[in-house]
């Protein structure tokens, strides 16, 4: 006799995790409504596997940080982005993903108008980033969308991930800001903001940026 549990009263605490098997897109579609939007939750749907996870409050700030750098050093470089933060990725039947926080930097002008980001209309993120993630499902699910960049910090170190034919490869270097050693300037960024305040962090930034970035 099987039991079903309604998904929505499923306690998790901080820092676990659930791995629910042998789903249909249509299940995954309605667990999204039934969870609802306010949630501190990240789901992620692969070719019939959920994951959900309920995330520690020091996997949450990390991420955070990180999206602020970024848009520094893009301000700082004059260039255009746009943050979709949390947005649901999805390709129907195969893949759905919550990234922690996700961004459009090559695109980003094509972006201006979006409110529904529909992937049949607009192209997928062009960096995507996780915190703390350690499931291949993460990779995969990005891999459907053809996210071509996923940055992953995980105990006080970045890699970086790029989309190649066979699937991600590690590097060390973004194409993004291939001037930046990002492996290495990021954790000491992030312990900076954590240790000193993200605000002071920001502003030494743009005072004294890395010299690939002054001018």
């Amino acid at each position: 006799m099987s039991v079903t549990v309604p998904v929505q009263t499923i306690k998790l605490t901080p820092g676990s995790q659930i791995t629910i098997p042998n789903l249909s897109w249509q299940d995954f579609e309605q667990i999204l409504i039934d969870l609802g939007e306010k949630r501190n939750s990240r789901i992620t749907y692969y070719r019939g596997t959920l994951e959900i996870m309920s995330p520690l409050a020091l996997h949450e700030r990390p991420h955070r940080i990180i999206a602020y750098i970024i848009t520094t050093i893009l301000d700082i470089q004059g260039r255009n982005w746009e943050d979709f933060g949390s947005t649901t990725l999805k390709r129907p039947e195969i893949a759905g993903i919550e990234p922690d926080t996700c961004f459009y930097i090559q695109n980003a002008d094509l972006m201006q108008g979006c409110t529904n980001l529909d992937l049949k209309q607009y192209p997928p993120p062009d960096l995507a980033i996780e915190a703390d993630v350690t499931s291949r499902t993460t990779l995969d699910a990005y891999e459907a969308m053809g996210v071509p960049e996923v940055w992953i910090y995980r105990n006080q170190q970045l890699k970086i991930y790029l989309l190649v034919l066979q699937g991600y490869t590690e590097t060390s270097i973004s194409p993004t800001f291939p001037d930046l050693p990002l492996t290495e300037l990021i954790p000491q960024l992030v312990e900076k903001a954590i240790n000193e305040g993200t605000s002071k962090m920001l502003r030494d930034l743009r005072t004294s940026p890395p010299s690939p970035l002054a001018f």
